[in-house]
């Protein structure tokens, strides 16, 4: 129990959120980077948990995002709607398992994401 009355427990549990909730994004546009925004903000300056995996969160949608938009526009070139199609898998697969990973106190670390907020 930490002396403000939270736990280790609570911090995995918004660490978590920080990654489940960019599923936002498939019912609200930009769903997927404000969910994990909002975690982050109401909680990074209580715990370093929280801070690094919002942090982490965040640059992995914003690199999505990225790789999405350049996805669309290769798919005047065909082969964009592969990419397409792989980064959409990637996506679903990686913000599990960074859940997953979270809930168990585990500092994860998306594979290849631009880390914007340091």
């Amino acid at each position: 129990m930490y002396p403000d009355g939270g736990s280790f427990k609570e911090e995995r549990t918004y660490g978590m959120l920080c990654h489940l909730l960019a599923f936002a994004g498939f019912i609200i546009p930009l769903g997927n980077i404000i969910g994990p925004l909002v975690i982050w903000l109401m909680k990074k300056d209580q715990s370093m948990f929280v801070d690094d995996q919002g942090k982490e969160s965040l640059n992995f949608q914003i690199s999505i995002l990225i790789y999405a938009i350049v996805s669309g526009l290769l798919t005047l070139l065909v082969i964009g709607i592969l990419l397409l199609i792989a980064l959409g898998i990637f996506y679903i697969v990686m913000i599990i398992i960074a859940s997953v990973k979270a809930n168990e106190g585990v500092r994860y670390r998306y594979p290849l994401t631009i880390r914007f907020l340091k």
